[in-house]
C-alpha cells in the first residue's frame, strides 16, 4: 500500500527510547532537512512540526544490511532494487550493500555505475554496490582504488553460488589481496572440495539427494579451509578483509575479540538464518532454506551465537537472496541457494531480544553501528546529532504477521511464513524522510549514495 503523506520533511519524536552507543535513554528527537538536528531530554520548537509519540517505543539507528541480492539487472522475475529496497524499508533496513553477481556481472565501473543509476531511481533505501570479480576479470581493480569513497568494497566469491564469479585461481587471489585498497568481501567456501565431495556424495546416492545433504557437501572443511586460505592472504598482504556469512565453529578461532573493531583488519560477519535455522529443519523446509553457505548443525548455530556476543564476530546481516518459489521447488540439485530476509532481519533479531538471549543495545552495535565502522560510512550508523536521519521506531507490544498479504518481496515467499513476530516496525526514517509508516509508504523521495571515509 502506497500513502503519500504531506511533505513535510520536519519531526518531533517525543518521549522515546533511544538505542544507540550502548544505553537505551529518554530523548525527544528532532529531524529537520535529512538530520538529527537536536536530541535532549525535552525539546520545545515553534513553527510547523509533525509531532510523533514515542511513549513505550524504542527508536533505533536505521539497519546496515552489508550483503543483499536484489537481481536487478538480469535477474528481475527474482527481485528488483525497487521491491527489495521497499520491503528492507518496511524491515528497517534503512542502507545496503548489494552484491555483483547479477547479470550481466557487475565486474566493470562502468556496469557498476549502470546499477547505481537505476537505485538512484527506484531505491527508497541507501545504498551502495560491490564491485565483482572473477578468474578473468580483476582488471578493474585500480580504478576502483580510485574510487574508494564511493563503492563499499570488492566481493570475491571464493566458492561457487548463484552467478558466474567464481575466484579459485591462487594467483588471481593474490593479485586482489596485493592490489585492492577497498574492503574486500569475501565468500569462503573451498570450490575444489566442493566439487569433490558432490561427486562423493553422488556415487553414494545417485540423483537422489534432498536439501539435507547441503551441509554435507558443503561442510565444515569447506569453509574453514578457504576462509582461512582469505585471511592468510590478507595478512600477508595487509589487506582490509571482511568475511562474509560465517557458519561454522571450526572458523572462529581465526578471528579477534581483544581489540577494538576499528583497529580490526579482518572482521566477521554472520548471517540472521544461520543464528536461527539448523540442519534440523531441512525436513520440514527443504530448499527453502538451501543457501551457500549451508546451514548446519546445531552446535554451529550455538557457537555462533557465542562468537557474536563476545566480539569474534563484528556484524549481523542478511544475505537477503531471492529466488521464485518454483524455482525453489525444482530438485535439490536444479534449486538455486538463497532465501529473503531483508524484511525480516530486524524482526528476527528481535524476536530474540525478546527472548533475552541479546539486548537491544548489541542488537544496535551489531547491525547498525558495526557496519559503518568496518566500512567507514560517513554520517550514519548512529543516532548522533548532524547525522544522517536514518531511524527505526519500534513497539515492543506490536505483532508483525508473516503472510502473503504482509510479505513484500517480488518472489512472495519467506521461510518465517505463518509465523508472527511479537514486535512490530511502525515508522523507518530514510536520511529525514519518512519513508514508512504503519503498512504505508511514502515514495516521493528515494535514499542515497553511500559514501565512505577512506
Amino acid at each position: 500500500m502506497i500513502v503519500y503523506f504531506y511533505r513535510m520533511q520536519r519531526y518531533l519524536i517525543k518521549n522515546i527510547l533511544v538505542v544507540n552507543e550502548g544505553k537505551i535513554a529518554p530523548a525527544d528527537v528532532l529531524i529537520e532537512n535529512s538530520r538529527f538536528e537536536k536530541i535532549a531530554p525535552q525539546i520545545q520548537i515553534e513553527g510547523r512540526v509533525q509531532e510523533i509519540d514515542g511513549t513505550n517505543k524504542y527508536l533505533l539507528p536505521g539497519v546496515i544490511d552489508d550483503q543483499v541480492h536484489f537481481r536487478e539487472p538480469g535477474y528481475t522475475h527474482k527481485a528488483t532494487i525497487y521491491t527489495e529496497s521497499r520491503a528492507g524499508v518496511a524491515g528497517g533496513v534503512t542502507s545496503y550493500m548489494e552484491m555483483p553477481n547479477t547479470y550481466p556481472p557487475a565486474t566493470t565501473m562502468e556496469l557498476l555505475e549502470e546499477k547505481y543509476a537505476i537505485a538512484s531511481k527506484h531505491s527508497l533505501a541507501n545504498y551502495s554496490f560491490y564491485l565483482g570479480t572473477s578468474n578473468y576479470q580483476t582488471g578493474e581493480i585500480n580504478k576502483a582504488n580510485d574510487r574508494k569513497q564511493d563503492i563499499c568494497g570488492v566481493k570475491i566469491f571464493m566458492g561457487s553460488s548463484t552467478g558466474n564469479l567464481l575466484v579459485d585461481d591462487l594467483a588471481t587471489l593474490e593479485y586482489i589481496f596485493s592490489r585492492c585498497e577497498l574492503p574486500i568481501a569475501t565468500h569462503c567456501e573451498d570450490e575444489q572440495l566442493i566439487r569433490q565431495r558432490l561427486q562423493m556424495i553422488k556415487a553414494q546416492k545417485g540423483d537422489q539427494l534432498s536439501a539435507a545433504d547441503h551441509p554435507i557437501i558443503r561442510n565444515e572443511e569447506v569453509c574453514y579451509r578457504s576462509s582461512s586460505l582469505a585471511i592468510s592472504l590478507a595478512q600477508r598482504f595487509g589487506s582490509r578483509l571482511h568475511v562474509l556469512h560465517i557458519t561454522t565453529a571450526d572458523e572462529l578461532k581465526l578471528f579477534r575479540n581483544d581489540i577494538p573493531l576499528a583497529a580490526k583488519n579482518i572482521t566477521a560477519e554472520v548471517c540472521v538464518h544461520h543464528l536461527h535455522f539448523t540442519s534440523n529443519d531441512y525436513v520440514q523446509l527443504g530448499n527453502f532454506i538451501k543457501c551457500n553457505p549451508a546451514i548446519k548443525a546445531p552446535q554451529h548455530r550455538e557457537a555462533l551465537w557465542q562468537a557474536l556476543l563476545d566480539g569474534q564476530i563484528d556484524v549481523v546481516a542478511t544475505d537477503h537472496a531471492p529466488h521464485t518459489r518454483a524455482e525453489k521447488l525444482q530438485p535439490y540439485l536444479q534449486a538455486p541457494a538463497g532465501l529473503p530476509l531483508v524484511q525480516h532481519g530486524l524482526l528476527l533479531m528481535l524476536e530474540y531480544y525478546q527472548q533475552q538471549k541479546i539486548s537491544l543495545e548489541q542488537i544496535v552495535e551489531k547491525m547498525c553501528h558495526h557496519p559503518a565502522i568496518c566500512f567507514q560510512i560517513q554520517n550514519r550508523g548512529f543516532i548522533r546529532e548532524g547525522y544522517f536521519a536514518d531511524a527505526v521506531i519500534i513497539d515492543p507490544q506490536g505483532k508483525t504477521p508473516v503472510d502473503e498479504a504482509h510479505i513484500l518481496y517480488k518472489c512472495k515467499w519467506s521461510p518465517f511464513e505463518g509465523k508472527t513476530f511479537s514486535t512490530q516496525i511502525t515508522h523507518t526514517f530514510v536520511s529525514g524522510h519518512l519513508a514508512y509508516h504503519e503498512g504505508s509508504f511514502d515514495e516521493r523521495q528515494m535514499g542515497m549514495r553511500l559514501s565512505f571515509r577512506r
